[in-house]
């Protein structure tokens, strides 16, 4: 089976490197917007099927295409990505002390079909001093992450209480739903 990864995200090249794939990467050039009528737990998988449809004349026969997407949803709001470490700083004392979800889309497709699915997770946080958050600030691992952190980085390590739910869906791609999501799609 020959795989190409529709994400240049380093997070989910190594966790699908760790689940034992070779695999080719392509980067989606999208306009991430969408219809505002969407239910705010459906915007991961409709944004990961617009990554694979501006992908799709891009892989051969043979090969599958995955595409993922990652929100964070906290009190029917999305958390994006911050533009810069302000912004970053406002979303991190925001979840501090707080539950939030981490909503993953993942679009898995061949010429000839598609499935689309999603994992969430649910992720407590701490209550995070101003000077922790600027201390994790200082590396640069808040931006162009969904949420301001990285579960795997130093704030999540000593600022997550507790998750309910795939720890790699926090990362970026549910490992464990993605492995029975590909032998279904192959079947």
């Amino acid at each position: 089976m020959k795989i190409v990864l529709g994400s240049e995200s380093p997070r989910r090249r190594e966790l699908l490197s760790s689940m034992g794939f070779i695999f080719r990467t392509l980067k989606p050039e999208i306009d991430e917007s969408f219809d505002s009528s969407l239910k705010l737990e459906t915007i991961a998988e409709f944004l990961s099927y617009k990554k694979s449809d501006a992908l799709i004349h891009k892989i051969d026969a043979d090969e599958i295409l995955i595409c993922s997407d990652t929100i964070v949803l906290l009190e029917n709001e999305i958390i994006g990505k911050p533009k810069d470490k302000k912004e970053a700083k406002k979303i991190l004392l925001k979840l501090s002390g707080k539950t939030h979800f981490v909503i993953t889309g993942v679009t898995i497709r061949n010429k000839e079909k598609y499935i689309t699915f999603q994992d969430k997770t649910e992720v407590t946080f701490n209550k995070l001093s101003d000077s922790e958050i600027d201390s994790y600030l200082k590396t640069n691992d808040a931006m162009d992450k969904a949420g301001a952190y990285g579960i795997q980085d130093w704030i999540g390590m000593i600022g997550v209480q507790k998750i309910n739910g795939s720890y790699t869906n926090v990362m970026g791609l549910p490992t464990s739903k993605l492995h029975l999501a590909i032998n279904d799609f192959l079947q």
